[in-house]
C-alpha cells in the first residue's frame, strides 16, 4: 500500500514495484432456473414508439409454480448518478410452470397500442436506449450501485442490464434498446448470467400471464358509481394512523377533487364536505390512480370506488392512506373547495410525537391537540394552509423547502431552526412542494420568508414525513443571507480546519473544484492545515481497481492557488480497493492539506492501510510511530467505513498531532417521523465503536504527553449531544468546540429543515485558548458546493525561534 504526498509516491516497501491495474470481470452470482426477466423495454410511449407504455415481463423456466407474493422488479439508470435510487414495483400472485408474469411501467404520449392486462402495474419510467431492471426476494429499494455489489447482494433473483448499463451481469449489458426495441431472452429461457449473450434486441413482445398479447388494447373500464355508498372519508381515515377498513371495497365514497398529482406516484386527493365532530379523523384522502393520469380536475364533485389500502413508503415510516384500484364517477365540476385548516404556531402542539417504547404508534390512538405528528397524521389529505413562514431548509435539486409554521421556535443566529436534542424535537417544520408545474419551487435559502399565503394538500412521504403540496405559494422574501468569512490567523497561531468536500473526484467539473477551492482560500481565510473529508479516487465512482488521488489533489490544490490561496502540499494513506464504505469504486478518503511556508509535516514511514499507527514516548516527547498512519484499521470499528488519519506536524518548532476523521453514517436510522417511536439509530453503534478507538488512541498520545497538542476533527456523522461524543470526550481527552459557541450558533450542516451539528472539531488540553469558528458557507444556501459547513480552530504554539 503507497503512502501519497505531493509531487512524488513514497512506497512503504524497500523495493518500488510497479503495480499493472487491470480491469476486474464483473462478479455473477448463480444463475437461476425458477424466475427470469424475459423482457424489458422502456421506450413505450416515446416518439417512434408503437405500444403506450413500458415494460417488464417476468418466465418461469422451473417445473412448479412461483411465488411472486413480496417481491418486487427495480429499476436503476444505466449510469446512476450519486443521487439515483431504485424504484421499487410491488408484485403479487404467482408465475405459471413456463408461464409469463406481466409488470406494465409508465406511459408516454406516444404509441397507439396498448399492452395486455398486466399482473402488476408500477409507475417507473425506464429509459429507451439504457437501465437495469432487477427481480429481487423483497419490496426494499436496492442500494448497489455496480455490477459486483449487486452481486453480491443475495435477495436478487435476476438481473438485467442494457444499452450501456454500469450494472449487469456477465461479460456486458445487452445492446440494441430503443424506442422501438425491446431486449429479450431466448425461448430456451437460459440464464448463464451473462446478459450480452442471453438476451437481444427485437420487436417488443409483451404476454401476460393469461397469455395475451398487446393489439387489442384494454377492455372497457367497469363503470363508476352512480350514488355515495355508506362508507365517507373519515370511516376510512379512522382515530388511528391505519384504517380499519384496510383490505376492504368501498363503494361510492364522495369527496371534493382538491388536487390532482399528474406525476410519480399519480392520483388525485378528494376531501368531503360534511366532516364528523371528531377532530382525530381526517376528511381527505389520496385516490392513487397507478401508471394512468387521473381524469379529473380540482374542484370536481366524485363518487371513488375500489380498495382501501395502506400504503408505506419505507420500511420503518409511517403509512399513507389511499384508495386504489379506483373507478370515479364526476358528479359535477367548478364546485368550491373545502376551506383550508390553518397551521401556525397556536395550532401546532409543542410534543412532536407519543412514544412506543421503540414499537409501534400505527395503532395508538390520535391526540392532535397534544402531538405535532397526531395533528398531522389528522390532517392528511385534507387542504391545509400556512402563512409567512420562515425558511429552515433552503430549496433542494428536488424541488423542495423546508418551512416552519413557528418562527419562535429553536431559532439559529441566521434564521434556521435548531436540532437541539433528541426529546427536542422542532414540530413547526413541514416540506413544502408544489403540484403546479407552471409555479414551481421559488429558490430561497435558510432565513427568508415565504410570504403570504400558501395553500395545498397535507401528505406523507418517504422523505421527510409530512408535506403540503402546494396548489397556492408564497412569495420568498430576501433575509439577505451571505456566506460567511472567517478572520486570518496571526503569526504565532495555527490555524487547522475541517471540510467535507462532498465526494470530489478528477472527473469533477472545474466549478465545483473553483467554488470549493474558494471557500478555503478565502473564506476559511487559507487555513494551515486542512483535514479533508470525502476525497475519491481519481476516476471517482468507476470501479476498476483504482485508489490513488494525486490527480483530484492536483487539481483542488491548484484551484485554491487560483483563488489567492497558497500552494498546498498533502499527504494521504489510500484505503484498500472497496474496503472504506462510500460509493462503490470511489475509493473516498481522509487528506490532509498543509501550507509548508507555515508548517511542516513530520514524514516517517510505516503507515499504510492496514497498520496501525501507536504513539511511542522518546526522551524529546511523543512521536507517531508513522506519519501519516491509520488509527487501527483492522478493527471491526471500521468495517466498510473510512479509518482516521493520522499526521504528526511542526509549527513553530513544536509538534501538533491531527487527526482527520469520518465516521460511519446514519445509513439505516429509522426516520425521526416514523411508525416506531422512539426511532432506533441502529448506526449509533458503530460511531460510538469508531469513537472509543480514537479516544484510545489521543489517550496514548497523552499518556506519553499530558501536554501533547492533539486536535481530532471531521465528519463524525453525528450531534453534540449524542453517545457518540460521549465516547470521544471520555477522560476529558478531548473537548469538543462546538459546545463553546452560543447555542443559536451550533450546527454545520441542515437536513430536514433542522440545523444540526455532524462536524466537529475537538482538541486536547494541551491546546489552549482555542479560537474556534464554524464557517456557514453551504449547507443555508440552495447554491452549494457541499452540503457541509466548514471550521477552523485558531491557537497559540510557543516557538524556539526569537521572530516568533
Amino acid at each position: 500500500m503507497q503512502i501519497y504526498r505531493s509531487g512524488s509516491v513514497l512506497l512503504t516497501g524497500a523495493v518500488a514495484v510497479a503495480l499493472a491495474v487491470t480491469a476486474l470481470p464483473a462478479a455473477q452470482a448463480a444463475p437461476s432456473a425458477t424466475a427470469v426477466i424475459s423482457e424489458a423495454y422502456g421506450g413505450g410511449g416515446n416518439s417512434g414508439a408503437t405500444l403506450t407504455r413500458d415494460f417488464v415481463e417476468l418466465a418461469n423456466a422451473g417445473s412448479a409454480p412461483f411465488e411472486v407474493g413480496g417481491l418486487s422488479v427495480q429499476y436503476l439508470p444505466g449510469s446512476p448518478s450519486a443521487g439515483s435510487r431504485w424504484q421499487v414495483s410491488e408484485l403479487s400472485g404467482s408465475i405459471a410452470p413456463g408461464g409469463r408474469y406481466l409488470v406494465a411501467q409508465a406511459a408516454g404520449t406516444g404509441g397507439t397500442v396498448a399492452l395486455p392486462t398486466a399482473d402488476a402495474t408500477g409507475t417507473i419510467a425506464m429509459a429507451a436506449g439504457s437501465g437495469t431492471v432487477a427481480l429481487v426476494s423483497g419490496t426494499d429499494p436496492l442500494t448497489c450501485k455496480s455490477a459486483a455489489d449487486c452481486a453480491a447482494d443475495t435477495r436478487i433473483v435476476d438481473l438485467v442490464g442494457y444499452g450501456s448499463a454500469v450494472v449487469r451481469e456477465g461479460s456486458g449489458p445487452v445492446p440494441g434498446a430503443s424506442a422501438t426495441a425491446s431486449v429479450a431472452r431466448a425461448a430456451s429461457l437460459a440464464d448463464t448470467d451473462d446478459n450480452a449473450a442471453d438476451l437481444s434486441a427485437g420487436t417488443p413482445t409483451p404476454v401476460n400471464a393469461k397469455g395475451e398479447t398487446s393489439g387489442g388494447g384494454q377492455g372497457p373500464e367497469e363503470p363508476g358509481p352512480t350514488e355515495p355508498g355508506d362508507v365517507r372519508i373519515h370511516d376510512i381515515q379512522g382515530t388511528t394512523r391505519v384504517s380499519a377498513l384496510a383490505g376492504t371495497a368501498v363503494t361510492g365514497v364522495p369527496g371534493i377533487v382538491t388536487g390532482v398529482r399528474t406525476s410519480g406516484s399519480r392520483g388525485f386527493w378528494i376531501q368531503d364536505t360534511a366532516p364528523d365532530n371528531d377532530p382525530r379523523t381526517s376528511e381527505g384522502l389520496f385516490v392513487y390512480t397507478g401508471s394512468a393520469a387521473p381524469a379529473v380536475k380540482a374542484g370536481d364533485s366524485v363518487l371513488v370506488s375500489g380498495k382501501v389500502a395502506e400504503y408505506y413508503p419505507g420500511t420503518a415510516t409511517q403509512s399513507l392512506t389511499q384508495i386504489t384500484g379506483p373507478r370515479v364517477t364526476v358528479v359535477s365540476s367548478g364546485n368550491a373547495l373545502p376551506a383550508p385548516v390553518v397551521l401556525d404556531a397556536d395550532s401546532v402542539p409543542g410534543r412532536y410525537v407519543p412514544s412506543a417504547d421503540g414499537g409501534s404508534i400505527d395503532a395508538l390512538p390520535l391526540d392532535p391537540a397534544r402531538y405535532a405528528l397526531d395533528l398531522y397524521e389528522a390532517l392528511e389529505g385534507s387542504r391545509i394552509r400556512i402563512a409567512d413562514t420562515r425558511v429552515t431548509g433552503a430549496t433542494t435539486a428536488y424541488d423542495e423547502i423546508w418551512v416552519t409554521v413557528k418562527p419562535q421556535e429553536n431559532p439559529t443566529r441566521r434564521g434556521g431552526t435548531l436540532y437541539a436534542s433528541y426529546e427536542d424535537q422542532n414540530t413547526g417544520r413541514l416540506k413544502v412542494m408544489s403540484l403546479d408545474p407552471a409555479q414551481p419551487i421559488p429558490t430561497a435559502n435558510v432565513g427568508d420568508v415565504l410570504r403570504g399565503r400558501t395553500t395545498g394538500v397535507l401528505d406523507y412521504a418517504s422523505y421527510g414525513g409530512y408535506n403540503v403540496q402546494a396548489t397556492e405559494l408564497g412569495t420568498v422574501v430576501d433575509n439577505k443571507l451571505r456566506r460567511e468569512v472567517t478572520r486570518k490567523q496571526k503569526k504565532n497561531e495555527l490555524a487547522v480546519a475541517t471540510y467535507n468536500v462532498e465526494n470530489l473526484d478528477a472527473r469533477d467539473d472545474q466549478a465545483k473544484f473553483d467554488t470549493l477551492a474558494e471557500g478555503v482560500a478565502v473564506n476559511l481565510s487559507s487555513p494551515d492545515i486542512v483535514s479533508l473529508e470525502e476525497i475519491q479516487d481519481d476516476n471517482g465512482a468507476v470501479n476498476d481497481g483504482t485508489t490513488g488521488s494525486e490527480e483530484t489533489l492536483k487539481r483542488f490544490t491548484d484551484a485554491v492557488v487560483a483563488k489567492g490561496g497558497p500552494r498546498y502540499a498533502w499527504r494521504y494513506i489510500a484505503p484498500e480497493n472497496n474496503e472504506d464504505g462510500g460509493q462503490p469504486g470511489g475509493n473516498i478518503r481522509n487528506v490532509f492539506l498543509y501550507n509548508p511556508k507555515r508548517v511542516s509535516f513530520t514524514d516517517r514511514p510505516g503507515g499504510d492501510a492496514t497498520t496501525p499507527v501507536r504513539a511511542v514516548d522518546t526522551w524529546l516527547g511523543v512521536k507517531l510511530s508513522a506519519s501519516p498512519g491509520r488509527i487501527n484499521p483492522q478493527s471491526p470499528a471500521w468495517e466498510n467505513s473510512r479509518k482516521p488519519l493520522v499526521g504528526e506536524f511542526v509549527f513553530r518548532g513544536k509538534p501538533v498531532f491531527v487527526i482527520g476523521n469520518h465516521f460511519a453514517s446514519k445509513g439505516g436510522d429509522q426516520p425521526l417521523h416514523g411508525r416506531y417511536q422512539e426511532p432506533t439509530r441502529s448506526s449509533e453503534t458503530q460511531r460510538v465503536q469508531q469513537a472509543a478507538e480514537v479516544n484510545t488512541f489521543v489517550a496514548s498520545l497523552l499518556q506519553a504527553d499530558r501536554s501533547a497538542r492533539v486536535v481530532a476533527l471531521g465528519d463524525f456523522n453525528d450531534f453534540g449531544f449524542s453517545p457518540t461524543m460521549k465516547a470521544l470526550t471520555k477522560e476529558k481527552a478531548l473537548t469538543p468546540l462546538i459546545n463553546t459557541l452560543p447555542v443559536g450558533e451550533r450546527y454545520s450542516y441542515v437536513f430536514d429543515g433542522n440545523s444540526q451539528t455532524l462536524d466537529h472539531i475537538l482538541t486536547s488540553p494541551g491546546v489552549r485558548r482555542p479560537d474556534y469558528d464554524v464557517v456557514h458557507i453551504n449547507a443555508e444556501f440552495a447554491d452549494q458546493a457541499s452540503d457541509h459547513d466548514p471550521q477552523v480552530v485558531r491557537f497559540k504554539v510557543g516557538g524556539l525561534w526569537p521572530w516568533g
